[in-house]
């Protein structure tokens, strides 16, 4: 069979947006039928010119939309980012560079609005590293046996004079944003919520078209009233043969800004009558869970895997807007041969962020400028991704290979400069 070398690749109109959710379907495998109600609130997410559509005629074979966001740089500076999403090719039209031709136009567009970096979720791992994007932040998932944690349930109460409520959904769109900036605001890789994320997860706008369960919402306030964790969860209803309860609760999403916040928390969902196991959902990897538990053995983790994945566009503000935790210098060679025409700097590559670059960091500020000093560290704009966070190790991707060291000492150095004490994490989905 002859392919076909005329796909159109283009933003889509409105009234294209109906058939680009039935490619969009039928990419992730769900109904192609989309429903006026799902259609409509999904029209909520329609920005001119950043819904892309790949077009076999008038029918639409792939999907691709991005949206503006931010993510939290280490020290807390939010960054402008290319949110990218929605990313579908239909079986019928695969292996014929229509992603790369979407991701192109997409990413161009992100640079010359000035966005610093783009960001996603991959749902494969080896598709995105050829763009440019490096795995930035790890997620975790662990279920908590709460028989063995070894929580004496009459000690539930925070015991820091704090207490816990349960509110409906109204409350969370109320207190939730506000509480979700406090903690963006200081966790690296944390990114930017529209109101739209809180109407969606409370139920005042359906996204999926299935039907709406409510949830239970617990509000930690501490003991001068301020709100400082809130949590979203499910439960089951399962019972064994000798009527013993073994229910499980399953957490949508929990926010704490303060260690109080989150061990009063996890207490809590510990300590639900019936309640005999916890599914936390998507932590951080060095998430505190399992070391509040008297038994940390009782917390087993049943996923850890790859989470926000970025792509670096702009070497010089990304490096400049995060803080580093010792005085150092550096001189990377960021290689870089997808994307644009045009090179940002001095050195390798093609791409946005191809250049060598010479990194002044202190304790109180750094500079980037683009140099031709010789270069100590060569390596591509995925491995800088994976650095810029803090998550990654230097002297690990250098004993993969992945990075090559140019002067003696150079990955330690690097290492010294850019890991955090605390590991990066992204608590979205999107």
């Amino acid at each position: 069979m002859t392919r076909r070398t005329d796909i159109d690749v283009r933003p889509i109109t409105e009234a294209e947006f109906p058939d680009w959710n039935r490619a969009l379907n039928t990419g992730f495998l769900q109904p192609p039928a989309v429903g006026a109600e799902q259609l409509e609130a999904r029209r909520n997410q329609f920005v001119p010119g950043r819904l892309l559509g790949a077009f076999d005629g008038d029918r639409c074979v792939a999907t691709f939309r991005s949206f503006d966001q931010q993510v939290t740089a280490v020290g807390g500076v939010p960054v402008p980012a290319d949110a990218v999403s929605n990313v579908t090719v239909s079986p019928t039209h695969r292996r014929r560079g229509l992603l790369t031709r979407m991701m192109a136009q997409d990413l161009a567009a992100a640079k010359e609005r000035g966005d610093v970096v783009a960001t996603l979720i991959a749902a494969e791992y080896p598709i995105y590293g050829r763009y440019g994007f490096g795995p930035a932040t790890t997620m975790t998932e662990w279920t908590v046996d709460v028989p063995r944690a070894g929580l004496d349930p009459r000690g539930a109460a925070p015991e820091d004079g704090g207490r816990i409520d349960l509110v409906d959904g109204e409350d969370v769109r109320k207190l939730g944003p506000e509480l979700h900036e406090r903690l963006r605001r200081v966790q690296p890789g944390a990114v930017s919520r529209a109101e739209l994320w809180w109407l969606a997860r409370t139920g005042a706008v359906r996204m999926d078209g299935a039907p709406w369960t409510e949830p239970f919402y617990a509000v930690y306030r501490s003991a001068d009233g301020e709100v400082e964790g809130m949590v979203s969860y499910r439960a089951d209803d399962r019972w064994g043969d000798a009527k013993q309860p073994l229910n499980t609760a399953t957490v949508d999403w929990l926010l704490g800004v303060t260690p109080a916040a989150e061990r009063a928390l996890w207490r809590y969902l510990c300590s639900i009558d019936w309640i005999t196991t916890v599914k936390s959902g998507w932590r951080a990897p060095d998430d505190l869970l399992p070391h509040l538990l008297p038994d940390p053995r009782a917390a087993r983790i049943v996923t850890q895997a790859d989470w926000l994945w970025v792509r670096i566009l702009d070497v010089v503000r990304a490096l400049e807007a995060r803080t580093y935790g010792a005085a150092g210098t550096l001189v990377l060679e960021v290689v870089d041969r997808w994307g644009s025409p045009r090179s940002s700097g001095a050195g390798s590559g093609g791409g946005p962020a191809g250049g060598r670059w010479r990194l002044e960091a202190s304790e109180t500020g750094a500079s980037c400028t683009p140099t031709t000093e010789s270069a100590a560290l060569v390596l591509g704009v995925g491995e800088l991704a994976a650095l810029w966070l803090g998550d990654e190790s230097a002297v690990r991707l250098a004993a993969l290979g992945r990075i090559r060291e140019e002067r003696a000492g150079a990955a330690r150095l690097a290492d010294a400069l850019l890991r955090t004490p605390r590991r990066p994490w992204c608590p979205d989905m999107f």
